[in-house]
This record gives C-alpha cells, sequence and structure tokens, in this order.
C-alpha cells in the first residue's frame, strides 16, 4: 500500500451526523432517507436483516457491516411490515446526535447499530465517491474484535457507551472500507489504483499533503524519478486526466473546505494555495466548480 492510499485512509476523520442503537422486534421494517454527502454505515450484531438498496436486496448476519457510501435512501426489514421512514418514528435521545429506536411488531429481537458519517478532508470526500453503491464484508476475521465490542456495548448502554459505540463505528467503517480495496479488483483501477501505482501514487501524495507547492509536470516527474514524457503518459492513464489539471482541481478540493469553514478570506485561501493574487485564484475557482468563491460560500 503506497503512502498516498495509506494517508486516504488515514484521512477517514468522520464527523458524526447521527449514530442509532436499534432494538426490532419482527416483523418490522425501516426506510433511511437519502443523505447528499454522507455515508450510511449498518453493523447487524444480533437477529436477522435484509436491506434493499437500489432494488437490490442483501441479507444480512450478525456479525455482518454493509456501508451505503453515497447516502442513498434505502429500507431495511425483516418479515412482511411497512418501512415507514426512519425519521417518523419516536426516538430516545441520549444527546443531540445519538439515540435508541425501538421498533416493530413484537416477535424475535434484531439489534442493529445504524449511523451516518461525513468527512471533512477532501482526500477522504473523494475516496468516498470512488467507492461501490454498497460495500458489504460478511464475517471479517480482522473486525471480529471491534464488532464483538460494539455488541456487548449495544447490549446494555453504561455510562460512556455512546462515545465507546461511537468511535467503534468510525472504526468499522475504515475496516470495511479497507477490506475492499485489498480484496475487489475494482479497487486497483481509475484514481484508486493510481494511489497503488508506486510512482504515481507518490505523485498524488505529494499534491495532497502540499498543493500550494508550485508543481509542474517536470518538478513531479523528477519526484518519482522518471521522464517527463513517462511521467506525463502515465499520470494521465492512471488518474484520467492531466497532471497539472489534476493539481489544479485538487486545489479547489482544498478551497471548498475552507470556504465553508468561513474561518478565512477568499484572499488568505488564494495566498494559502499559492495564487499571487485573489483575481487568479477567482479566475482558476470559477473555472473548475462553474461559480464565483463568493457564491460558493453564500451557497
Amino acid at each position: 500500500m503506497t503512502d498516498a492510499l495509506g494517508e486516504a485512509l488515514h484521512l477517514l476523520r468522520m464527523s458524526g451526523t447521527f449514530y442509532c442503537r436499534t432494538e426490532l422486534t419482527e416483523p418490522w421494517g425501516l426506510t433511511m432517507p437519502d443523505l447528499a454527502d454522507c455515508l450510511w454505515f449498518h453493523v447487524l450484531t444480533s437477529g436477522r436483516c435484509e436491506i434493499e438498496v437500489d432494488g437490490k436486496i442483501t441479507t444480512l448476519e450478525p456479525g455482518d457491516v454493509l456501508l451505503v457510501p453515497g447516502g442513498q435512501g434505502h429500507r431495511l426489514f425483516y418479515g412482511d411490515a411497512e418501512t415507514p421512514l426512519v425519521t417518523t418514528l419516536p426516538h430516545t435521545f441520549e444527546t443531540d446526535n445519538y439515540a435508541i429506536l425501538r421498533h416493530g411488531d413484537g416477535g424475535a429481537v434484531t439489534h442493529l447499530v445504524c449511523g451516518a458519517v461525513q468527512f471533512d478532508h477532501p482526500a477522504a470526500k473523494h475516496l468516498i465517491k470512488v467507492l461501490p453503491h454498497v460495500l458489504y464484508v460478511r464475517q471479517a476475521d480482522d473486525m471480529r474484535a471491534t464488532i464483538d465490542l460494539m455488541a456487548a456495548e449495544a447490549r446494555t448502554l453504561r455510562p460512556g457507551g455512546e462515545a465507546v459505540i461511537t468511535r467503534l463505528a468510525d472504526v468499522l467503517v475504515i475496516q470495511t472500507i479497507r477490506s475492499w480495496l485489498a480484496n475487489d479488483p475494482a479497487a486497483r483501477t481509475g484514481w484508486l489504483g493510481a494511489l497503488q501505482d508506486q510512482q504515481i501514487g507518490q505523485a498524488l501524495a505529494l499534491i495532497h499533503r502540499d498543493p500550494a507547492q508550485p508543481w509542474t509536470v517536470e518538478r513531479l516527474a523528477h519526484q518519482t524519478a522518471m521522464s517527463r514524457s513517462a511521467f506525463a503518459a502515465r499520470f494521465t492513464e492512471l488518474v484520467g486526466e492531466p497532471a497539472m489539471r489534476y493539481v489544479t482541481r485538487w486545489r479547489m478540493h482544498v478551497a471548498m473546505n475552507r470556504l465553508r469553514d468561513r474561518d478565512s478570506t477568499v484572499s488568505e485561501i488564494a495566498r494559502g494555495l499559492g495564487y499571487e493574487s485573489e483575481a487568479a485564484f477567482s479566475r482558476a475557482f470559477k473555472r473548475v466548480v462553474g461559480v464565483s468563491p463568493g457564491q460558493a460560500r453564500a451557497g
């Protein structure tokens, strides 16, 4: 695993939008809403569950983990029951972002830990966007200890249990993505494949670490011990666009994050990304994003 891919995984620092511990009795059903820019996750700690995403149904067994990286709406159910929108059901809120949901018709009990999380760093967001619509891991040995700990916490919410479950959920999300990266051939193509290439991955890591550097094709080629022509051709082949276009687009990813934080002026963001003037930065931003920095911040 190259530094670029390892760093992308390291940057999967989640800001929890919502976590929920569910106690469901058969027959039961739930519909999760569509949440743009979020990742849904579900961990089955006991019982039985089926999940329908994009018309495809996956049956979960205890110890299984399923992610919906794009945050699209989907159904969870077991047995013949209606699937109301989960936000319409009564929850017991332990905090603003953590709740317990009890729902169903009184039969056999299923326990799930569910959540919707966001990612802050541009590299993490980009990684999430190139994942498949559904990531499913069945009782992976290297995740067993984490799942067992989560199941123990979910059975009885003790003092500090919310903090334990939310942190374990974050770990499970990363472990699930890492398992997919290691085992699915699709993870070795496109941008993900480029991250794992020894030389192009090194160039991507350099760009991600310090986008403000005055990168050129020649400089990146030198850093990766390649000729300019060989580097340019291989970068475009693996990443899908020329190196300097990627550098500019990456800077705009970083700029969007900084604009949302509202802690810096447009001029400060421009200087922080290596632009000599706010006007030059604004032209590049509008060319890539389609709107001005001020419009992006207002939006």
